[in-house]
């Protein structure tokens, strides 16, 4: 590989790490994106996605420059941040509907990450911290607490997803 091409590499990586830095803690860049990563680019060159190994981990999103992760993503996530970090915590009862990829509603939470916001990419994750799916919070975590009716995240992807 040409010494060109390795700077403009490691210039996509270290910039990728510090999106997830700031949008999930520090260090969590390089806890979801190892030096192994491959970047598929948009026909315009913006980063599109990050996958390790074949393995989507993260998309770049264009309109805000934030990443959504994938299920790969989000277990690398929620090995890295200690618990309840970025997390929405669901009733046990719940689990195979949230893990096939269904909506997580407020009336179910059990426990919510307080420094999360709403429209924050969060880890949904059963009474034992595993990682049920991944998706946005659409309420502050006092509003998810309070309310018995609505949607608390709206999943993107379940664990059973095989949605790349």
């Amino acid at each position: 590989m040409t010494s060109k091409c390795m700077n403009n590499r490691q210039l996509l990586l270290r910039r990728v790490r510090t999106i997830a830095d700031f949008q999930f803690g520090s260090g969590s860049g390089e806890a979801l994106f190892p030096d192994s990563v491959e970047f598929t680019r948009t026909r315009s060159g913006r980063i599109a996605q990050i996958k390790d190994k074949g393995n989507r981990i993260a998309t770049l999103r264009s309109f805000d420059g934030l990443l959504t992760l994938s299920i790969e993503g989000a277990e690398r996530l929620r090995r890295f941040l200690a618990y309840p970090r970025m997390r929405v915590v669901m009733d046990d009862a719940v689990r195979e509907f949230i893990i096939a990829g269904g909506t997580a509603f407020c009336k179910h939470v059990v426990e919510v990450d307080p420094e999360i916001r709403a429209y924050d990419e969060v880890m949904v994750v059963d009474e034992h911290d595993e990682l049920l799916a991944t998706g946005k919070a659409m309420l502050s975590p006092e509003e998810i607490k309070s309310f018995e009716h609505g949607v608390a995240v709206r999943v993107r992807y379940g664990a059973a997803s095989t949605k790349i």
